[in-house]
């Protein structure tokens, strides 16, 4: 390993030293000339790598370890380095195209983020990262040995971002991180100590950050496992702790009187229940389900999937489709109008309804819109429209086929709905031609230098390709039911699963109550 570590070193030496020009000694006569061996390419550098062995015993083992973690932040670091050099070789590209000096640099973090195989936010972050770096450069010789890792690098950057570039650096020499100063701290450790040194530098601009602080608050949702979600709500100290010693307190007192729940199931169904208004939580917001005939009414075990959520459980699903969490516990579902890929619409909801319809429902409407997909791929059917804007179907089609962000390693939530080929280029308004893309990867998109166009695949794909040529593929995701793996032509031999999307919604309080919809057969792409 050392002698390997040692190889790389050398290498990078003679890449970034200056070579000067020197008289030969006329003492020593000249030699014949030889062959220049080529440098080694970091390919190669990755070779030998890839070929050091494990040590045997323990020791060995953790010394390579700590060495392998050394080589990490050596990368990371030689990342942000080529980062900062290729913003600048854009926008000196970007100056010469003639682009407004207040938009260069656009599209320059989402080319980071493609490289690294990261979502357009981080990338961003990474450059930001990288840039700020610049003007430490003692936090930055402590990244590049390994004496602060990525994150913890990360910490020290957020925590001086307020300050002037003087103060950031006065920080860095008082810091003094390469000497080690750092070594042993944990997170809450450098965080206390870079915020200390921050503020002696300039209380006023750590005030204001604090200040500043309160128009960022806002809510947010993120997949949990097994079929949980994190709420997340970012909000001034004040209000926080409000609202937690008020859930805490109605969980306090709802046990007092016997209830059978643990003071944090208290506390989560109280506060959905004050969001929505709604005992159980579900208000007149729609809860759709993606899922194939089987999985819904034959008890198949394909996995559905929950727009904004992800992939989950068929029992899980076939539970929340045919009972519902707003059915009572006591209650067991009767029955469900339509026969597979013949039922496309089906409500329960009303006082028309029959007793067996409606029994242990809270004013559920409930829905099965049917998906045409093509054998094999799993592809869905494509839609047209002649018109310039996508239409509410068609838009529902591209939210069901793309899910999230058709940017490669972006799972942002759909925003937008965009022309591969612009309109104004001949493009159609068609499922063909149109993905889903969150506001950044759409504006990024439309950035000069940046290409995109539909590409034969296994479901719809998208080439896009970037200013500097690299062209990065998107395919759709696979619908429930869609075996991957399997060949085409074995999938057509067998009747391919139907896809349905499963939908149920409350409707509002004041909302009068509707009959029940029989099963339609209103037949298209996505009605």
């Amino acid at each position: 390993m050392e002698a390997v570590l040692g190889t790389a070193a050398v290498v990078g030496a003679g890449r970034y030293a200056t070579s000067q020009p020197c008289a030969v000694p006329a003492a020593v006569p000249l030699q014949p000339a030889t062959a220049v061996t080529p440098e080694p390419s970091l390919a190669d550098v990755l070779g030998l790598l890839d070929r050091v062995p494990v040590p045997a015993d323990g020791v060995g083992m953790v010394e390579q370890m700590r060495l392998w973690e050394e080589v990490k932040c050596l990368a990371g670091a030689q990342q942000a380095r080529l980062a900062v050099a290729f913003d600048l070789q854009q926008r000196r590209e970007q100056a010469a195209a003639g682009v407004p000096v207040e938009e260069q640099g656009a599209g320059v973090a989402a080319q980071i983020a493609l490289a690294r195989r990261e979502s357009p936010a981080r990338g961003s972050r990474l450059l930001g990262l990288a840039k700020t770096l610049t003007g430490m450069p003692r936090t930055f010789a402590a990244f590049r040995s390994g004496l602060l890792n990525e994150w913890r690098v990360t910490l020290v950057i957020k925590e001086t971002i307020c300050l002037s570039v003087e103060d950031r650096a006065g920080v860095d020499e008082e810091l003094a991180a390469d000497t080690g100063a750092l070594d042993g701290a944990g997170d809450k450790a450098i965080i206390a100590t870079v915020r200390a040194a921050a503020y002696r530098r300039d209380p006023a601009s750590v005030a204001k950050r604090a200040a500043r602080a309160v128009s960022e608050r806002c809510v947010s949702l993120r997949p949990a496992p097994d079929t949980m979600t994190y709420l997340t709500a970012l909000l001034p100290v004040t209000q926080g702790v409000a609202a937690y010693a008020a859930l805490a307190k109605e969980a306090d007192a709802a046990r007092s009187a016997g209830d059978g729940r643990s003071r944090g199931q208290v506390m989560a169904d109280t506060l959905v229940e004050r969001i929505t208004g709604t005992p159980g939580g579900i208000s007149g917001v729609e809860i759709q389900l993606v899922m194939t005939d089987r999985t819904l009414l034959q008890a198949d075990a394909e996995p559905a999937r929950l727009p904004g959520y992800g992939t989950v459980p068929a029992a899980w699903a076939r539970d929340i489709a045919l009972t519902g969490e707003a059915r009572n516990s006591e209650t067991a579902p009767q029955s469900l109008t339509g026969r597979g890929s013949d039922a496309v619409t089906v409500g329960i909801a009303g006082e028309d309804a029959s007793a067996d319809d409606v029994a242990g429902l809270r004013q559920l409407d409930l829905w099965v819109r049917r998906l045409y997909t093509a054998p094999g791929s799993g592809e869905l059917v494509a839609m047209d429209s002649k018109a310039r804007l996508f239409p509410a179907g068609l838009k529902r089609f591209l939210q069901i086929r793309d899910d999230t962000c058709r940017t490669p390693y972006c799972d942002a939530p759909i925003r937008h709905h965009d022309h591969i080929t612009a309109w104004h280029n001949g493009g159609p308004t068609s499922a063909g031609n149109g993905q889903g893309l969150c506001e950044a990867c759409n504006h990024t998109k439309e950035t000069p230098g940046w290409t995109a166009k539909p590409v034969p695949g296994p479901r719809h794909t998208v080439a896009t390709t970037t200013p500097t040529g690299h062209t990065y593929h998107s395919t759709a995701p696979p619908l429930p039911g869609t075996n991957v793996a399997k060949p085409a032509a074995a999938v057509a031999e067998s009747r391919p699963p139907a896809v349905v999307q499963v939908g149920m919604a409350a409707p509002p309080t004041s909302a009068p109550r509707r009959p029940v919809r029989r099963a339609s057969r209103k037949m298209s792409g996505v009605p």
